[in-house]
């Protein structure tokens, strides 16, 4: 059974979206929104769930993007803009006041990015882990980031279909690539498992084929940011692994000097660190996340 909750909220024609909270919100203590990498759900964040000093710190809210975990949408189209915009929904419908801070990883980086450039006045700061600001550029090729095109192309056009299929199951290649790209090679067996069966459960029959097309082909086509990071003002505290699989130290230290107008925009790199970071090492992400929340907050 998943560990979300779901609240009404309306964009894209009325959506159910999932939520999980460690904790009952307390109006009293800050709050950062926690975004899920690409086919992952809210549980990538587990560890922080269990860490009681980071909890007793401030509010935790992991909110599944669209395509993702139990979040459902009244359209089977929508792109990383509407989870930014759903995200504020929640919170309005959860009743969270003031500003929050917004942590993502991967795909959760540049969807953060998105909610401070579409609320400015609603976040305090953003941390996004292990991400990209660009889209699918000769750029970003040149820099060793991940190939989106080359390895999701035909597995997109695998995914049409003009029938129904209720019989669809998630192909082991889809499951295998968020696995061992983000958790590393080296990831123990009983985390493969968990994963690994969390997938046959979320992308399966005709409608899990259709939020894993339209997932990948929001990776695959994005836009991307660097002409809009002019516009991002508050603190941002970029987080990257020096074993990322997916997106390079290079192409990270490029990227934060574009946030030429945020009131402090640092990178910090985390040896050893994972495309995962919050899974491969939380202690670090906790304590960097405390730390930044208690400076701006």
């Amino acid at each position: 059974m998943p560990n979300t909750n779901t609240i009404k909220v309306p964009h894209l024609f009325g959506t159910d979206a999932a939520y999980q909270m460690p904790r009952p919100y307390d109006a009293s203590q800050p709050t950062c929104v926690l975004i899920n990498s690409f086919t992952m759900t809210s549980d990538l964040y587990a560890a922080q769930y269990k860490n009681d000093q980071l909890l007793d710190a401030m509010n935790l809210i992991a909110i599944e993007p669209y395509g993702h975990g139990q979040t459902r949408a009244g359209t089977d189209t929508f792109t990383y803009w509407d989870t930014a915009i759903m995200n504020f929904q929640v919170l309005d419908a959860l009743g969270v006041k003031g500003k929050v801070f917004a942590l993502g990883t991967s795909q959760g980086g540049w969807i953060v990015v998105r909610m401070a450039l579409l609320q400015p006045h609603r976040i305090a700061g953003i941390i996004p882990l292990g991400t990209s600001m660009d889209y699918e550029s000769e750029r970003t090729r040149k820099l060793g980031n991940f190939n989106a095109p080359e390895t999701l192309t035909k597995p997109i056009k695998d995914l049409e279909s003009k029938d129904p299929t209720p019989d669809f199951v998630m192909p082991d290649y889809f499951r295998e690539f968020p696995i061992y790209t983000g958790f590393g090679k080296d990831i123990d067996k009983a985390t493969v498992d968990f994963w690994w069966n969390e997938y046959g459960e979320n992308y399966r029959g005709d409608d899990g084929r259709k939020r894993l097309k339209e997932c990948s082909i929001n990776l695959r086509d994005r836009d991307g940011l660097h002409a809009r990071l002019f516009e991002v003002r508050c603190p941002v505290l970029w987080l990257h692994g020096t074993n990322d699989l997916a997106y390079t130290i290079a192409n990270a230290e490029e990227e934060i000097k574009m946030f030429v107008n945020s009131s402090d925009a640092r990178l910090q790199t985390v040896e050893g660190g994972q495309h995962y970071l919050s899974a491969s090492h939380p202690e670090v992400i906790d304590n960097a996340l405390m730390e930044f929340v208690n400076k701006y907050s």
